[in-house]
């Protein structure tokens, strides 16, 4: 999952991204110029949002080069599995908030165009569908 992620690029990947039909969640918020810092979330669970919100860009490996402003909680509270099977609690803000909830709904069966205006989601959905079609035809 993290050389499908880095090949991207992107900063989180959910297993049933590529097709893993697990609670797994990669993810690295290193910059480009630092060292790696690679975390894996195993059976994520959000415990806790905060009524206050915060808004990032968003893209996503599913729905490559587009992207969209979305609001989520700015901190929630996460329960999870570690690698050595160990549970973990993490209360996370900014970007850290913003990936771990974005990686958690595709957990759930969401994706981030979900939070965004009908008129938006409408129009990448068709745009996809069509480029779909199009692959499909040639």
């Amino acid at each position: 999952m993290f050389e499908t992620m880095y090949e991207a690029p992107g900063i989180g990947l959910a297993a049933i991204q590529v097709g893993v039909p697990r609670r797994i969640i990669t993810m690295d918020l290193s910059k480009d110029e630092g060292p790696q810092e690679p975390r894996v979330f195993i059976n994520p669970e959000l415990l806790w949002a905060s009524d206050e919100t915060a808004t990032y860009e968003e893209g996503c490996l599913s729905i490559p080069e587009y992207y969209e402003e979305v609001t989520r909680p700015a901190q929630v509270r996460v329960a999870y599995l570690d690698l050595e099977g160990k549970e973990q609690m993490l209360d996370a803000n900014g970007l850290l908030a913003t990936c771990l909830q974005h990686e958690i709904d595709h957990l759930n069966g969401v994706l981030f165009i979900d939070h965004i205006s009908k008129l938006k989601r409408d129009r990448v959905t068709k745009k996809y569908a069509k480029a779909a079609k199009k692959a499909a035809e040639g």
